[in-house]
């Protein structure tokens, strides 16, 4: 009889202690591009773990190795939610590699910011222009365009993002060209453009290279407005954002839902918390635009620029965008890499 209860407890503890470990790898899922560094995915991940209970690791992918990495892993996901600049989240779609979702507040996000049926949608907006750090430039005066740039007095200080990987390289080189006079139809401003910045030796990382501008070591960055906010007021670094006088482009990112996910409850707890009050006012405390207008606060809003400045940032049709982005990448690589 003894023998029997010790079993039968023995029994009991193994399907308790099995339940309890399922129940523990349930609080987990796994974010493809969170990288703590960009847009304050950091403080952003913590939260979600305070308030959901959801471990989420860092990832410091970005948008290009993202996709590159569901595609692969289509038939065996392991992602269960991803971050991308638009045109990526478009292309994810096109791919078959997300599922379509619509979570809480999906009726706040404007029709051009999401897709119709759920399949990509806008948490927050940022503005390409001149991530500068004025101490690494040496007393040279702070550039006012995208013309400057191409001065001899800027050689080897000129850092923009490969444009053929990461999303905010493809989404500066977009903002130059039609500055520039270009349109979706014609890139040929901005390949011109980089063919004559080659003069100048720029340095192009495909990772997110916030530090190394703030170390001085990239001192001029195409980069959106909320990481040189970031530098200039949380890390208080001699930083200047310039938006260029010949015009810009805003650029929304989105999160998607992977298809086939290991745990798709857990990312649409995480996907509706990008969007709720408290989701939306941690964006708008990393200086970017929250898709949600309420949450940026008087507060956050006085540190941008004035709107007169952002009057030359233009939105653009960013499905045709995204269409285009494979021509871009064959011209990038064959006329100026």
């Amino acid at each position: 009889m003894k023998k029997i209860t010790s079993v039968s407890l023995g029994l009991v503890f193994l399907l308790l202690f099995t339940s309890v470990g399922i129940s523990l790898a349930a609080e987990k899922a796994t974010c493809y591009n969170c990288p703590p560094e960009w847009a304050d995915w950091g403080s952003q991940l913590k939260a979600i773990k305070e308030s959901l209970g959801i471990d989420v690791p860092h990832d410091n992918k970005n948008s290009g190795q993202t996709l590159s990495q569901l595609i692969a892993e289509k038939n065996n996901p392991v992602a269960d939610v991803a971050y991308f600049g638009v045109t990526f989240g478009i292309l994810a779609k096109e791919a078959g590699v997300v599922s379509p979702y619509k979570p809480t507040k999906w009726e706040e996000i404007p029709a051009g910011l999401k897709d119709p049926e759920g399949y990509w949608f806008t948490i927050h907006s940022g503005t390409v222009g001149l991530f500068i750090n004025k101490d690494a430039i040496g007393g040279k005066p702070v550039p006012k365009s995208w013309a400057d740039l191409l001065k001899p007095i800027y050689k080897g200080m000129v850092g923009y993002l490969d444009p053929t990987s990461a999303a905010v390289g493809y989404t500066s080189s977009i903002g130059i060209n039609i500055a520039l006079g270009g349109t979706l139809d014609n890139l040929t401003p901005v390949i011109d453009y980089f063919k004559k910045l080659k003069a100048n030796q720029p340095i192009v990382p495909k990772q997110t290279s916030y530090a190394r501008v703030i170390s001085g070591e990239i001192p001029i960055l195409f980069d959106y407005d909320f990481n040189a906010y970031r530098g200039k007021y949380k890390d208080k670094a001699n930083i200047e954002f310039v938006i260029p006088a010949e015009g810009t482009i805003m650029a929304p990112y989105v999160m998607t839902l992977v298809k086939n996910s290991p745990n798709p409850n857990n990312g649409k707890k995480i996907l509706d918390f990008t969007l709720s009050d408290k989701g939306q006012a941690i964006w708008a405390n990393a200086f970017l635009r929250p898709v949600r207008p309420s949450a940026l606060s008087p507060d956050a809003a006085a540190k941008f620029l004035p709107a007169s400045e952002y009057a030359r940032a233009k939105f653009v049709d960013y499905k045709k965008m995204a269409d285009i982005q494979k021509s871009f990448n064959e011209r990038y690589q064959n006329e100026v890499r």
